[in-house]
């Protein structure tokens, strides 16, 4: 508010907020603000046309001068009262609404002083003792009477803004948002009233917490397993949060998180068997994967009873890379909200368990905070907790932990208010985390609750920091931990008897040793109703191909459909063209392009019942101007729904179609489409980068999730990832989708990797994908220059009735006994190739073209060289450098030698290796291109082709 006053010397810097503080006073209550502002907030409103929130510039500057003219003004009981010291009262509320955090008491190991505010000091303001009993208009501060002496209203800012509650939330644009936490806030200043039961109930979730620990430690001697020791109050907050959630009408959480405390979440949340943790840390496999992972990895999920009813817990698998699973988890939630319908949002909640280094270091999680309130991303918020050790592995001076001054300062960039809260007060932290709930389902916006607490031993169980924190170290080891100074606490209140944190020890340890809880969340039996059965999808052994045929007839309808458009759209006269060219494709008057054999593969999918999701940066258009999913009005700004999806008109019933022209972002978006892609095997999932190599910049998510969950954890996905690929002189980041860097993570039938050099081609590869009972990513390398290419076309006959072919031979009439040489492509050098061997009108080449690199297809490629029997030299031929591409895998693996006959030998032809992937100069490409082209026609010995012999 008032964003127009900053540029005035009157109103810059501290008074600005001051200015709209007063406004939010004036809007709870005229009479609280002097009559000058009053006087002007009054006109204000009556000017015609203005906003209620819209404050001119030049009448607030001249007001706020008229102020310090005049003699004072009258409270509403009509007390005379100072003016300075009444407007000094306001600014010292907002003060403590804005600065108060940085006074609260939040560490509990107190290692840092109080720092100097003089914005927080009254006499800042001419406030003193001599004022305490006088009283003022309280104006929009809620922990107070309207009127209230000075004294109650500064013990109540005190209480409310510098207690173990810390928060930061007047930076947030929304002034209902901000008045909302006010008085949630100020009205109980800030502190939790609760019964004997309940203050019971928060000493047995820290007495889980820390038994558990103390009894691994004891059990499993130096193994790691990232302790929450000094963090044990996390276990109270998700307690709370659960129990909170599912009161609200939550039936269903998604939970992320690192390592630290991750076993206890486990056990003491979602309620897993410490028996089966035993047996992790024994060696014992939990699931016959062919390689698992270590136990503070693992996923799990639960039914656990709330007051409100039964919530399924989810939570997600998580490698090393701590911060990467946050988008997993958002995009698995997005994809059951989707399934639920309007209520999805209310029902569905994300839960993201952060580390205090790793949430302001890594910078996936500014890319999923810049898509938070997408529409194709937006989950309605994200509950965020951090379990702030206030050390980073070894790092904890704060000149080295980061640029700004609070680990969550990231969070400010989506309005989130910020609950800074000390781990060592229970009460506080369940009420931080109530309140953080209840924002979060009011206003559907992401909240952070901040746990200030410490790390009891080393980054794991194996590391000394006494090394390297001496210091904070000795505080630790006399710190008594937060159970005990909790117990002791209840103790003196006489809600426990002397002996009853103890009994609560034993009783727990107890139930340890039989590898059972003492208090177990699960209900028996109990099965979420929207639980999906993957079993149907998860085969035992890999299926190759399936039918994708579809009738003649339902691709003309599709096509006819898919090339109608609303008369009240005004296309762009470019892509009407493609339009009429489409429907007279579907008509069998032009042959099928790349765009129209994609969008025909979808739409066959969602009349079959299967989802399609279509993510990525310009998808609906296509980075190349070939798709045309999203078709754009001329006369309608885009924000005014002018986009119109011929997908999702397609007939009165099919299934759901989303395109989303994704966020700049690579690494978050991704990783949330896996996320979404293992939580529905029922929707194609596709992710298209904008230019193949972009995909450089989600490698972790490649890596550690889409390659590997299925063997880790046993998490299957049906990912597909578009990736343009092909040299084309446009650089080095235009041309590679670093092909080799797939290939050498292909293993153990874990994923599918496709280049397809047809429409048809394309149209059955998207259709395996979806309607074959399996789900396996699948990474496609898509062309650029082939989209329009003159020879890249398809008949109707070769769409309805064709297949994947994973190898494609010979199609000029060649005479087999006169083939001496067989190269063999894959990609768009094909066509190169082909036309070239055509111009030079060479017979004894024959050009095959393999269509899938992973799994490689062997028994289809070995018939293809059995049709010459007389080719004595076998030529891999790729338009990447040497030591890039398909060509050191397919050497390594003898994918390519192994059906060769005695009397054969395998030649490589490639441009020179290369530490970049493409060269950047455009005639030094086309010389290359040349070179790899007459090499593989034999028409020169290219120089950088080695031969190899099998």
């Amino acid at each position: 508010m008032m964003k127009q006053l900053i540029g005035n010397s009157f109103l810059f810097g501290g008074n600005a907020p001051f200015v709209e503080a007063l406004y939010e006073s004036y809007l709870d209550n005229p009479a609280s603000v002097p009559e000058a502002w009053r006087e002007h907030f009054d006109k204000l409103a009556q000017q015609p046309g203005a906003a209620a929130r819209d404050v001119a510039h030049t009448p607030v500057i001249n007001a706020f001068a008229d102020l310090a003219k005049k003699g004072g003004y009258r409270t509403t009981a009509g007390q005379p009262v100072d003016d300075r010291k009444q407007v000094g009262l306001l600014q010292l509320i907002n003060a403590y609404r804005f600065l108060g955090a940085r006074w609260a008491n939040l560490d509990p190991l107190k290692r840092q002083p109080r720092p100097e505010m003089q914005e927080l000091d009254p006499a800042n303001y001419d406030l003193s003792d001599a004022d305490r009993n006088t009283v003022f208009n309280a104006g929009s501060f809620r922990g107070v009477p309207e009127r209230a002496t000075f004294g109650q209203i500064y013990d109540a800012l005190r209480e409310t803004y510098c207690g173990p509650i810390g928060v930061e939330y007047m930076y947030m644009s929304q002034i209902a948002e901000k008045r909302w936490l006010q008085q949630r806030l100020e009205t109980i200043r800030a502190t939790g009233s609760y019964a004997p039961d309940q203050k019971k109930r928060f000493l047995e979730r820290l007495t889980a917490a820390e038994t558990l620990e103390r009894y691994l430690h004891t059990r499993y001697v130096g193994q790691k397993r990232f302790s929450l020791e000094g963090g044990e109050a996390l276990i109270v907050a998700m307690d709370e949060l659960v129990r909170v959630a599912g009161t609200g009408g939550v039936d269903e959480m998604v939970v992320g998180m690192a390592h630290r405390g991750r076993l206890n979440v486990l056990v003491n949340i979602l309620g897993k068997s410490p028996a089966m943790l035993f047996a992790e840390f024994e060696g014992k496999k939990a699931q016959d994967l062919s390689s698992g992972d270590v136990k503070y990895h693992m996923g799990y999920s639960s039914d656990v009873s709330t007051p409100g009813g039964p919530c399924h817990l989810t939570l997600a698998f998580n490698p090393s890379h701590l911060e990467i699973v946050n988008p997993v988890v958002v995009g698995a939630v997005f994809a059951r909200q989707r399934r639920r319908g309007k209520l999805g949002k209310d029902k569905v909640l994300p839960v993201i368990i952060h580390g205090d280094a790793a949430v302001a270091g890594q910078g996936v999680n500014q890319e999923m905070l810049n898509f938070a309130q997408t529409r194709g991303y937006g989950v309605g918020g994200a509950v965020h907790l951090v379990v702030n050790n206030q050390i980073g592995f070894t790092t904890s001076d704060p000149r080295d932990l980061r640029s700004s001054l609070y680990c969550t300062d990231i969070f400010k960039m989506a309005d989130a208010p910020i609950f800074h809260v000390n781990g060592d007060d229970p009460e506080a932290v369940a009420l931080a985390t109530r309140i953080a709930i209840e924002f979060r389902q009011t206003f559907r916006k992401d909240v952070v609750v901040d746990i200030v607490c410490y790390r009891k031993l080393g980054h794991n169980e194996q590391d000394e920091p006494m090394v390297t924190q001496p210091l904070m170290y000795r505080k630790i080891a006399a710190h008594p931990g937060t159970r005990r100074l909790y117990a002791d606490r209840l103790v003196a209140e006489g809600v426990l008897a002397a002996d009853g944190p103890d009994r609560m020890i034993s009783d727990y340890r107890e139930h340890l040793d039989r590898g059972e809880l003492l208090y177990n969340p699960v209900i028996a039996g109990y099965k979420h109703p929207l639980t999906i059965d993957w079993a149907s999808f998860l085969p035992a052994k890999y299926i190759e191909n399936v039918d994708t045929r579809v009738p003649e007839g339902e691709i003309r309808r599709l096509s006819e459909r898919l090339t109608t458009v609303p008369d009240s759209i005004v296309l762009h006269n470019r892509v009407k063209k493609i339009i009429d060219d489409r429907r007279a494709m579907g008509e069998g008057r032009l042959p099928f392009d790349w765009g129209m054999a994609e969008n025909l593969a979808y739409a066959t999918l969602l009349v079959s019942g299967y989802g399609v999701r279509l993510s990525g940066e310009d998808v609906g258009r296509g980075t190349f101007f070939h798709r045309h999913a999203a078709l754009h009005d001329q006369a309608r700004e885009v924000r005014e729904e002018g986009n119109f999806y011929p997908l999702s008109h397609l007939q009165e019933k099919q299934a759901e179609f989303q395109c989303f022209d994704s966020v700049l972002s690579e690494e978050a978006v991704l990783a949330f489409e896996y996320g979404y892609g293992t939580s529905t095997p029922y929707d194609l999932v596709v992710w298209e980068a904008q230019f193949g190599d972009f995909a450089n910049g989600a490698q972790v998510v490649i890596d550690q999730f889409i390659t590997s969950g299925e063997t880790k954890w046993g998490r299957a996905c049906g990912l597909v990832l578009l990736l343009p690929h092909g040299y084309e002189g446009q650089g080095p980041e235009h041309s590679s989708a670093r092909i080799e860097r797939f290939m050498t993570l292909c293993a153990e039938m874990n994923m599918e990797v496709c280049q397809p050099t047809t429409p048809a081609q394309v149209f059955h590869l998207l259709r395996r994908q979806g309607v074959r009972p399996q789900r396996k990513p699948l990474v496609v390398f898509t062309p650029k220059s082939l989209l329009r290419h003159k020879d890249a076309t398809s008949t109707l006959d070769e769409m309805a009735n064709g297949e994947f072919r994973r190898v494609i031979g010979e199609v000029d009439p060649l005479d087999p006994a006169a083939v001496t040489r067989i190269v063999v492509c894959s990609g768009k050098i094909y066509y190169e190739l082909l036309a070239a061997r055509r111009e030079r009108k060479i017979g004894h080449i024959a050009i095959v073209r393999l269509e899938q690199f992973y799994p490689f297809p062997e028994a289809l490629y070995k018939a293809e060289l059995a049709r010459y029997p007389n080719a004595s030299e076998v030529v891999w031929c790729q338009e990447e450098p040497r030591n890039q591409g398909a060509w050191y895998w397919m050497a390594s693996r003898q994918h390519l030698s192994h059906s060769l006959s005695e009397n054969q030998r395998l030649l490589l032809v490639s441009r020179p290796a290369s530490a970049s992937p493409a060269v950047g100069y455009l005639a030094k490409h086309n010389a290359q291109q040349k070179a790899v082209i007459d090499s593989a026609l034999g028409e020169i010995e290219y120089q950088a082709t080695p031969k190899l012999n099998p």
